[in-house]
């Protein structure tokens, strides 16, 4: 009776510590908030409360989504670029922000549907993450849309529907699109979110071992600055007889 009496108690210990018959190399395993895929795949809200994807940003007009230091958004067609290295963190259900991992900027959209880079972390930071065919995310203004008249006869319970979403877009030029011009359709709005290649993780040690400030800042800082001088005295100076 005492050997029945221990097999119960064993048992009843068992179902109420599940995680009693784990070992300690397979606690990983044992615990669901680790078991989900590491390229955040398996569900839109899989990732909720987890750590940082590091990610690159591809949009359909085959350009990667970058922040730079100066506060410029665009899109880069190169492949092993560090501005385009993204941090997404799940920030509520179904919502997202966007650092830019070496400019240390959040992607932000304002009143005005333009993209920019932020600072510091804030509302117009939150994106509304949804997943569509083929692996593509689109990215939409948590706060901002447009407001459409609703339709005769509809109930108030549809106003939800009567918004026009605005969303992250990089056009075939790649430079971004105001967000009161875009649908969740077009190319220039869908993004794949894609995983780190071995060169990328290698540049991020490479960078974050180098003393100082990272090089790729101060050009950036340097570059943009010429390239407005350059815009400024092109507009100035139409005269064809200018060499």
């Amino acid at each position: 009776m005492q050997l029945i009496a221990a097999l119960v108690l064993l048992n009843l210990l068992d179902l109420v510590s599940p995680r009693a018959r784990c070992a300690p190399d397979r606690d990983r395993d044992c615990d669901p908030r680790q078991r989900r895929d590491a390229g955040g795949r398996g569900g839109v809200y899989e990732h909720l409360g987890g750590a940082p994807r590091r990610r690159k940003l591809y949009c359909a007009t085959k350009y990667h989504l970058q922040i730079h230091p100066s506060g410029r958004i665009d899109g880069s067609l190169e492949e092993n670029n560090p501005f385009s290295i993204m941090e997404i963190t799940a920030v509520d259900v179904g919502v997202v922000a966007i650092k830019g991992l070496f400019s240390g900027r959040y992607l932000a959209m304002n009143e005005k549907g333009r993209l920019y880079a932020s600072e510091t972390f804030n509302r117009e930071c939150e994106f509304v993450e949804r997943i569509h065919e083929l692996g593509y995310n689109t990215y939409a203004s948590r706060h901002h849309s447009t407001e459409q008249p609703l339709a005769p006869g509809s109930s108030g319970r549809r106003r939800a529907s009567a918004k026009r979403q605005w969303y992250v877009s990089i056009n075939g030029k790649g430079r971004p699109r105001r967000g009161f011009k875009t649908r969740s359709t077009d190319k220039a709005s869908l993004f794949l979110p894609r995983v780190l290649a071995n060169k990328d993780h290698e540049m991020v040690r490479r960078l974050r071992d180098s003393p100082g400030p990272h090089p790729h800042t101060h050009q950036d800082h340097r570059g943009e600055r010429r390239r407005r001088r350059h815009r400024t005295r092109e507009r100035r100076t139409r005269d064809p007889a200018v060499t």
